[in-house]
């Protein structure tokens, strides 16, 4: 009668496999993908086409905020001129550019 009481108060308690501890963390890593990872990649990708297809005399706005013209494109160095106003030209990295402006 002993014996019986010391085998049932041997037995680990949870008894649950590495497999359901994983689920929880698999699902999670499911939810950041399709909610966070997956979205920015596809917002990256999208600006870089867009950098990708910019000309002279396109109307951007920067990522600073500054609005402004195309006046040239220096690839080798990524670089854009944009014209400000009649006398005024700033040089920024083509990266800095947020998108194009409709006019």
């Amino acid at each position: 009668m002993h014996s019986f009481i010391l085998t049932v108060g041997s037995q680990p308690a949870g008894g649950g496999s590495i497999l359901t501890m994983l689920i929880p963390f698999a699902l999670m890593f499911a939810v950041l993908y399709f909610l966070i990872i997956r979205p920015q990649q596809k917002r990256a990708k999208e600006h870089q086409s867009m950098l990708g297809t910019l000309k002279k005399g396109d109307r951007v706005v920067t990522s600073s905020g500054m609005f402004g013209t195309i006046f040239a494109i220096q690839d080798d160095q990524n670089k854009v001129v944009l014209k400000i106003s009649d006398d005024i030209k700033v040089e920024f990295v083509k990266s800095s550019i947020a998108s194009k402006v409709e006019s």
